[in-house]
């Protein structure tokens, strides 16, 4: 592992585009998921921080033209969300593959309403509670909380994946446990109607009620998922997810 760390091919550059860039270590385990698959195909990954914010002002063509992976990550509150769905716009028409973080699947959903609605307000209630089409909402056991301390979804949960899914080629099984920490959650009246649009399901809770990963088709790799799999990575053994972001914006996945 050592020899292959000093040997890394050319550098890889991967945008980390997120609200709380100006902190990178809010976002080290995803920078450490991201070199663990670096390592894995042993390329070196160079990650552009860039501010959702910045993205909101000045559009995302600047910031993302030189990204062979686009990844947003989590995060709480309306500030810089839209620049986050610019760029998960870009990643899809652009076919830049996409890595979206429980927040990062959230807008993937969001943005991909927004399109197959058509409808510009379409959103989650966390950022708009007067949204007409509420894509994302509060998931039904937190409606009653009012302390925020710890009562998030939290802990290790398990998943079953769909298969021919990229999701279920990327983890080779038919079952998964991840982490989660969220409070909102994939709208399940707009599940098939997004579905027939290009937006699948690719991982769901074991009663089927959550979605809890969800892929665009037609396009290389845009994969979000609801729980944070960066926790579960380590250097000799890049997560699975990361692995096949990098494998694709290097060119040695086919689309499929």
């Amino acid at each position: 592992m050592v020899g292959r760390m000093k040997n890394m091919r050319d550098p890889l550059q991967i945008a980390i585009v997120g609200k709380y860039v100006d902190l990178p270590d809010a976002y080290i385990s995803v920078k450490e998921a991201l070199r663990h698959a670096g390592l894995h195909h042993g390329r070196d990954v160079d990650i552009s921080w860039v501010h959702s914010e910045d993205i909101e002002r000045h559009g995302p063509d600047y910031y993302l033209n030189a990204a062979s992976g686009i990844v947003v990550p989590g995060g709480f509150g309306p500030r810089g969300v839209e620049g986050m769905i610019q760029a998960i716009r870009y990643a899809r028409e652009h076919r830049v593959p996409y890595l979206g973080l429980c927040l990062g699947m959230q807008l993937m959903v969001v943005e991909m309403a927004r399109l197959v609605l058509n409808s510009a307000t379409a959103n989650s209630t966390e950022f708009d509670e007067s949204t007409p089409h509420p894509v994302i909402d509060l998931m039904p056991d937190q409606r009653p909380i009012r302390s925020k301390g710890g009562t998030m979804r939290l802990g290790i949960y398990p998943c079953h994946l769909v298969q021919g899914t990229k999701a279920a080629l990327a983890y080779g099984t038919s079952e998964i446990h991840e982490r989660h920490r969220h409070r909102f959650e994939f709208n399940n009246a707009y599940r098939e109607r997004l579905q027939e649009g290009g937006l699948v399901a690719s991982g769901l809770s074991p009663d089927g009620s959550l979605v809890e990963i969800s892929e665009i088709v037609d396009h290389p790799f845009m994969v979000g998922v609801q729980f944070h799999p960066e926790f579960l990575s380590r250097p000799d053994a890049a997560h699975p997810l990361f692995r096949d972001l990098i494998g694709t914006a290097m060119g040695i996945l086919r689309e499929g």
